[in-house]
């Protein structure tokens, strides 16, 4: 699945920075599309679908709030809102109408690292598949000691003596409380 995302800014040279800084610090993330106002953020979301939005808060049309108020109230879009503004004040507001977070510009590198790695754990969650698949990886590949020996003897307790029963020989295994 590829992650993709639509910038709503209205001042060009922000929205080329901000294009810019993602595609520097997440070159996996697709952006569909880069808008000027609510509208056409509107628009933009509903036709490509995306899995972000990044949102100015003071813009022509519609305001990044009443954007992301649209898409909370739409069960179909699934697009998680990240708020980019010089607007303190909105935070509060941003986070009830369904913001996943808030950078205030301007904004650090660090500062929008940190963001990106947030909603990358956020879609790790949101595919844990994903995640079971990484974490199937990392154990084959383990510490680099596979073995494809099969196992060709059962060590076997009888009494005080050891007995190895090869594996070829055995019908099937009966358990009886803890022993088997």
């Amino acid at each position: 699945m590829n992650t993709t995302a639509v910038i709503a800014e209205d001042e060009p040279l922000l929205l080329a920075q901000l294009k810019v800084k993602l595609a520097r610090a997440w070159p996996a993330l697709e952006i569909v599309a880069a808008v000027g106002d609510g509208e056409a953020a509107l628009d933009a979301i509903a036709e490509h679908r995306p899995t972000f939005a990044f949102l100015d808060i003071q813009m022509p049309e519609l305001t990044g709030i009443e954007v992301a108020r649209r898409l909370a109230r739409d069960p179909d879009a699934r697009c998680h809102v990240v708020f980019v503004t010089a607007y303190d004040q909105y935070a509060l507001e941003a986070f009830d109408a369904g913001a996943i977070d808030y950078l205030l510009k301007p904004y650090s590198d660090e500062r929008l690292n940190a963001t990106i790695q947030r909603l990358q754990a956020r879609l790790s969650e949101a595919n844990p598949t994903q995640d079971l698949q990484a974490l199937m990886k990392k154990l084959a590949a383990g510490s680099g000691q596979q073995t494809t020996e099969r196992l060709r003897f059962v060590k076997a307790s009888i009494g005080d003596k050891l007995r190895l029963i090869p594996i070829d020989e055995v019908l099937f295994f009966q358990a009886d409380e803890k022993y088997t």
